[in-house]
């Protein structure tokens, strides 16, 4: 069972294994087509497209009328039906890949284990290591039988905004931001029209997990790295703008033997849409 991360060769060796479900979640924040587009012109033989904005995320505006963040978690329910209709069973191998040093491949690696399936992981390198080792892609995209995945005890925890308001004089938990530094100072008003962060966080960009060539650091130097940001995971918190790259430093913390860490999935969307937050700007 792969439970973080898998190579492109391990890979190409099961791709006809019924077992196995691929899923494609390349997007891109500045145009929704992308993702789509791409599966279209070529993926990785047997995947299924997973949509960031309509499979991986809920409304963005809830029941209550309250502003949920960019991504908001789907409802539990909605998303066990989305990833039956891929194909997930309970003993499903599940593999997810993107172009972007996994940044939305961990999102759905998250979300599978937050409704307690463990055998999910992330094509190390993303389709740049696929491509490298002279692996093809396909264009036509395969129909899979409905799978009868259920609904089990989460393997992941998440807090809410208002827990972390709480924190602002608790300063039990530490808040740490996936986003991009110029992002995290609140310099990108591109990205986040109201920008900065929350107070006391700290700033671990995702790509910081990452080699030059897309793959994930070694677990040892991933484990001094984190350890000195973290602290003690149990009392960790990943953020970033929508709950999406956060995952990114989940993995990354779970293939360093650092898990425990929560995931705050509203995010920075959800936190600087409210005046009465308060907001920190600068470095950490």
């Amino acid at each position: 069972m792969f439970t973080t991360l898998i190579d492109a060769n391990t890979l190409s060796q099961h791709l006809d294994d019924p077992k196995w479900v691929i899923l494609d979640c390349r997007h891109d924040l500045m145009n929704p087509d992308f993702g789509r587009n791409a599966f279209a012109e070529g993926h990785i033989e047997g995947a299924q497209f997973a949509n960031i904005d309509t499979d991986l995320s809920g409304p963005k505006v809830g029941a209550d009328g309250v502003f949920r963040g960019r991504h908001p978690l789907p409802d539990r329910a909605t998303l066990i039906e989305t990833l039956r209709a891929w194909g997930i069973s309970d003993d499903s191998q599940v593999i997810a890949y993107d172009a972007h040093g996994g940044m939305f491949a961990a999102r759905l690696w998250w979300l599978l284990r937050w409704v307690g399936h463990g055998a999910v992981a992330v094509l190390d390198g993303g389709l740049a290591a696929w491509n490298a080792a002279g692996l093809p892609l396909l264009t036509p995209a395969l129909p899979r039988t409905h799978g009868n995945l259920t609904d089990k005890p989460s393997l992941v925890r998440t807090v809410s905004v208002g827990e972390l308001v709480e924190n602002l004089d608790s300063k039990r938990l530490q808040v740490i931001d996936a986003r991009a530094n110029d992002r995290f100072r609140g310099e990108n008003e591109t990205i986040d029209p109201v920008g900065g962060h929350i107070p006391g966080a700290r700033n671990r960009f995702f790509k910081d997990n990452l080699q030059a060539d897309g793959r994930m650091k070694e677990a040892a130097a991933l484990k001094q790295e984190l350890s000195a940001i973290v602290g003690a995971p149990e009392k960790a918190v990943m953020q970033c703008g929508s709950g999406v790259t956060a995952c990114h430093n989940l993995l990354a913390l779970e293939v360093a033997g650092l898990s425990g860490a929560a995931l705050y999935p509203g995010s920075w969307s959800e936190w600087s849409a409210a005046p009465s937050r308060p907001i920190a700007t600068g470095p950490a």
